[in-house]
């Protein structure tokens, strides 16, 4: 069951790229994500609710939560901090580059986490994980190579070193994670970063982009509040599937970053996006190099 769970997850968190390529298309970036950040709030209000008045409503649900000290949502809210600024960089990346140049390079994130799992825990990593590592590293030269033909330049252009900006804080965020999950409970984390996001937005959106809304258009698109369901419905598929005791959190991992695969077919059927045979090649590299990963982390 936790296997199908996994791939349910890469399924919705491949069709949640497609849906923020969607809602960005000639809008504008800004209320796009506060948007999102308010729909995943009303997603998580009874978690939220749960939480501040200590009900305990939701016990042996699926958002069965906690009610958290002063601590707890001080650390919740340096991850919405990272988050959001990834998020940020991620969705003026997706909006100016094609999905089949984004997906592979965000597939590179497993990788990015083992490099620092080795410098800030000390790992170190197998020979299989050093396979794994280079394929990737390849894998991103060689699509760097085949984007020039698109007019895409990774060493110049601002939109690729805003996904780079994306997939790194991304990464710090998945290792602060993983120092912060070992004594927090998912939900509780999950329901309050995404109310913090909001609020957060709300005085960006209020500061950046309300004085120049009739420079920077916004209309409304259907794909906007598929953002947040695609997204929830992920995260939680992952974290049902781990709830199993019989799951292997390796295995999951790399399962849900085949993610990629949705979004690449989705690029190439949906928006028409060019190159796709060397971009293909690329994206098999770092497949292979998620495998290696997988074997070198059992």
């Amino acid at each position: 069951m936790w296997v199908s769970l996994a791939f349910l997850s890469a399924l919705m968190l491949g069709l949640y790229d497609v849906a923020k390529k969607r809602s960005l298309k000639d809008n504008a970036v800004l209320p796009v994500l506060w948007l999102n950040t308010l729909f995943s709030s009303i997603i998580f209000l009874p978690a939220l609710l749960d939480s501040a008045f200590g009900g305990g409503w939701l016990d042996g649900s699926l958002l069965e939560t906690t009610s958290g000290t002063l601590h707890d949502h001080a650390r919740v809210f340096l991850k919405a901090v990272m988050v959001l600024s990834s998020w940020i960089f991620g969705y003026f990346g997706i909006k100016h580059l094609p999905l089949t140049i984004v997906g592979p390079i965000n597939a590179t994130r497993p990788v990015l986490t083992l490099c620092g799992a080795m410098l800030i825990f000390g790992e170190r990593l197998n020979g299989y994980q050093w396979v794994g590592v280079i394929l990737a590293i390849v894998s991103l030269y060689l699509l760097s190579r085949s984007s020039k033909n698109e007019g895409v330049d990774f060493a110049h252009n601002r939109w690729i070193l805003c996904v780079a900006a994306a997939a790194i804080i991304g990464v710090g965020c998945g290792l602060y994670d993983r120092h912060i999950m070992f004594s927090m409970n998912a939900v509780f984390v999950q329901s309050w970063y995404t109310l913090y996001q909001f609020l957060l937005m709300s005085i960006i959106v209020a500061a950046l982009w309300l004085p120049k809304r009739h420079e920077q258009k916004f209309h409304w698109s259907w794909a906007i509040p598929m953002i947040s369901i695609l997204l929830t419905a992920g995260d939680m598929a992952y974290l049902h599937a781990l709830r199993d005791g019989a799951a292997m959190i390796a295995v999951v991992a790399m399962i849900r970053r085949s993610s990629v695969v949705v979004s690449f077919a989705c690029g190439a059927v949906l928006f028409g996006e060019r190159n796709l045979k060397a971009k293909a090649l690329d994206l098999v590299l770092i497949l292979i190099g998620m495998i290696f990963l997988y074997i070198g982390s059992k």
